[in-house]
C-alpha cells in the first residue's frame, strides 16, 4: 500500500519549488486529492496539468488573507469530504540583508505576513477541519536551518522561521489530544526558483555554494529530497512523532568550527 493511499491534502505555495516537488511526491504515494494553493496562477496549473486534474486541483489563495485561507479550507473539505493533510509552505524571503541596525519594517511586516501569520492561519483553519471532521491528521510547515541558527544578515527571515517553530511547538502540544500531529521541516539552501531570483544565481552554482559546505559530500540538496521528508511526517511512517523540527541539510548546522592550534 502506498504511504498516503486515498488521503487528501493541501500544499500552500504549492505551484514552484519543494510545494510542486511535495505535490508530485503524494500523488505519487497515492493520495486521492492534491489542492495546489497559491498566488502563482499559471504556475498551479501547470502543475495540475503534469499531476492530472482528476486527482490535483489548483485554487487561488494569499495566505496573507485568513478568509482565503479559510475558504480554500472548506473548499477541499466540501468538494472531498475531509482533510487529512496540510502542508503550510508558503513562505518568501526578505529581499534584502535587513540588519538590526538598518530593519526596514515595511518589509518585515510583509514577510511576517506571510511566513508567520499566513502560516499560523493555515495551520488555524486546517485544525478546525481535522477536528470537526473526527480526523487524525497531519500538518507540516516549512521551517528552515535559518529557525536554529543565529545570523548575521537577514535577520527579519530568521524571525520569521524561529516563529514557525514555536508555532509547531504550541499547536502540537494543543492538538495532540484530537490525534492531531504537527511537525515542521527545515531545509538548507535548495535552488527553488524563489531562492534563484532572490539571489540572481544559477541552480547549479547554488547546489555547489550548498555542497561546498555541508559535510555530507557526494549529493546537492534538491526539492524533492525535502518532498521526501514532508511525505514521512504526512504518513503513518511518522504516527508517534509531532513537535518535531526535521531538518534535511546535509549536516550543515551541526558542524563545528576547526580549532586552530595556537602558535
Amino acid at each position: 500500500m502506498k504511504k498516503l493511499d486515498g488521503k487528501v491534502a493541501i500544499i500552500t505555495g504549492g505551484a514552484s519549488g519543494i510545494g510542486e516537488a511535495t505535490a508530485h511526491a503524494f500523488a505519487k504515494h497515492g493520495a486521492r486529492a492534491v489542492v495546489i494553493a497559491d498566488i502563482q496562477d499559471e504556475k498551479g496549473q501547470q502543475v495540475v496539468e503534469s499531476i492530472g486534474a482528476h486527482r490535483c486541483k489548483y485554487i487561488h489563495c494569499d495566505v496573507t488573507d485568513e478568509e482565503q485561507v479559510k475558504g480554500m479550507v472548506e473548499w477541499t473539505v466540501n468538494a472531498y469530504g475531509q482533510l487529512d493533510i496540510m502542508f503550510s509552505n508558503a513562505g518568501i524571503l526578505s529581499g534584502s540583508n535587513q540588519v538590526i541596525l538598518d530593519l526596514d519594517f515595511s518589509r518585515f511586516d510583509r514577510l511576517f505576513a506571510v511566513n508567520v501569520r499566513g502560516m499560523a492561519a493555515c495551520v488555524k483553519h486546517a485544525a478546525r477541519a481535522m477536528v470537526d471532521g473526527r480526523v487524525r491528521g497531519s500538518i507540516v510547515c516549512t521551517a528552515s536551518v535559518a529557525a536554529s541558527r543565529a545570523a548575521r544578515v537577514r535577520t527579519d527571515y530568521t524571525m520569521s522561521k524561529h516563529a514557525v517553530l514555536g508555532l509547531v511547538r504550541a499547536a502540537s502540544q494543543q492538538l495532540g489530544e484530537h490525534g492531531i500531529r504537527v511537525n515542521s521541516v527545515s531545509p538548507y539552501a535548495v535552488a527553488t526558483p524563489m531562492i534563484r531570483n532572490e539571489i540572481g544565481k544559477e541552480a547549479e552554482e547554488i547546489e555547489r555554494l550548498a555542497t561546498d559546505v555541508m559535510p555530507l559530500k557526494g549529493m546537492a540538496l534538491k526539492a524533492e529530497h525535502i518532498a521526501d521528508a514532508v511525505v514521512f511526517l504526512a504518513s503513518d511512517d511518522s504516527a508517534i512523532v509531532t513537535g518535531h523540527d526535521l531538518v534535511v541539510d546535509g549536516g550543515f548546522i551541526n558542524q563545528v568550527a576547526a580549532i586552530q592550534p595556537s602558535s
